[in-house]
């Protein structure tokens, strides 16, 4: 397995909307890029990663909350109520910015697997974030672009602040 460089703010990959996985199990190369990014997300110390924050463009993420630890492909989330959830919400596209952002608390996603297994599951909590969030990521949606904008202010004069964004 191999850690892939993480895509940082900035990088047009970002805002680009990921492309479906056609034919997953056919696709000899998806296992191994799935092992990939989920080293890469264990290495950074993240609870979800998608694929275009690795600069690939393909609807995939991997998640890790609270010892649910799996891979999406192409997911497709829908709200289950009008409950939702206020927490801070950091990106490994963007280190050391975050903030409150709010989400739907609980979601139905739907998917495959690598494996062509289907995904069909209710989430709730910190699971449910990370699919609305990584989801936003293959739309080429950024975290703080869900904020009010006092806060995503802030997140911007970090970002603009930090040594690693390419001014």
């Amino acid at each position: 397995m191999t850690v892939l460089d993480i895509r940082l703010f900035g990088d047009p990959v970002l805002r680009t909307v990921a492309d479906p996985v056609d034919d997953p199990t056919g696709d000899d190369s998806l296992p191994a890029f799935i092992d990939d990014m989920l080293e890469t997300m264990d290495s950074a110390g993240g609870v979800g990663l998608a694929a275009n924050q690795v600069g690939v463009t393909r609807r995939v993420f991997v998640h890790d909350c609270d010892g649910d630890r799996g891979h999406i492909i192409n997911p497709v989330w829908e709200a289950l109520d009008d409950e939702v959830q206020t927490a801070r919400e950091g990106c490994l596209s963007v280190p050391d910015a975050g903030g409150q952002v709010t989400r739907h608390n609980r979601v139905r996603v739907t998917g495959v697997t690598v494996d062509g297994a289907p995904v069909d599951r209710e989430v709730s909590g910190l699971m449910a974030r990370c699919v609305q969030h990584e989801t936003d990521h293959l739309d080429g949606v950024m975290f703080f672009q869900r904020m009010e904008p006092t806060d995503r202010r802030a997140v911007m004069a970090d970002i603009r602040a930090s040594g690693w964004f390419n001014r």
